[in-house]
């Protein structure tokens, strides 16, 4: 047992390595692209107010192309945001937390949004739990992810429920909603980065959620299939034994 400890640590010692690489390029990248993205933004919003005025055709179809451009550049800030909180998963601030209290102080944040969007909340928290090594702002985005993958899921509203429990000595968060559910090939590439079902969708959310959770020593298991919902469990080390991995 000592010996399965020694290489699990040294392999998430290598794997925190190779993200904090990523993750440093990501950055050199990510102000490259950044910087000339902004004044590409910038210059279209005062071209968008040169031929707002206008009336004649000429500037109807300059403005239209003008919107078009903001657009893309929008979508490409938010696919730049998310590839950034991708590649910076292993940059991890861990404390012993309470994994029902992370879970409800996410739950005050998301719940005006949910109930916005006609999704209620059903929190199913047990007691008793041992406590979890987590980067509790970074598991945060897990909960934002999966709430908001699942709200896509119901367009026409519908039930999120949030289940913990300790299963053979780890600890585990469902998170499950009744929406339209997946197929077998949309459930074969869920985590795949930059693989999405959504038009808008950049493809990140649920592979940002996998690397969270594995950089936390956790797992993550989904079920599925069409018109029956989905069900993500992910499964995390009692903070006892995370810490012998650190």
């Amino acid at each position: 047992m000592a010996v399965e400890t020694f290489l699990a640590a040294e392999e998430r010692q290598r794997l925190l390595a190779q993200f904090a690489e990523i993750a440093a390029l990501a950055g050199g990248l990510a102000h490259e692209i950044k910087n000339p993205l902004s004044t590409i933004s910038l210059n279209m919003e005062l071209l968008a107010e040169d031929v707002s005025g206008g009336d004649s055709p000429r500037d109807r179809r300059m403005l239209k192309k003008i919107v078009a451009i903001q657009q893309e550049c929008r979508r490409l800030e938010a696919v730049l945001e998310d590839f950034l909180k991708f590649a910076r998963v292993g940059e991890l601030e861990l404390a012993d937390c309470d994994l029902n209290e992370v879970v409800r102080d996410f739950l005050v944040f998301y719940q005006p949004e949910a109930a916005a969007n006609g999704v209620e909340i059903s929190p199913h928290l047990a007691p008793d739990l041992p406590a979890v090594r987590l980067d509790s702002q970074l598991f945060r985005q897990v909960l934002l992810n999966l709430a908001l993958n699942a709200q896509q899921a119901m367009p026409r509203g519908g039930t999120i429920e949030l289940q913990t429990r300790l299963h053979d000595g780890r600890v585990e968060l469902d998170c499950i909603d009744n929406g339209c559910g997946m197929d077998e090939t949309t459930l074969s590439r869920i985590f795949t980065a930059f693989y999405s079902t959504k038009k808008a969708g950049t493809g990140l959310g649920l592979a940002t959620v996998k690397r969270i959770v594995e950089a936390h020593g956790g797992r993550i298991a989904v079920e599925s299939a069409p018109s029956r919902g989905t069900r993500f469990t992910i499964s995390l080390p009692p903070a006892e034994s995370a810490s012998e991995l650190q």
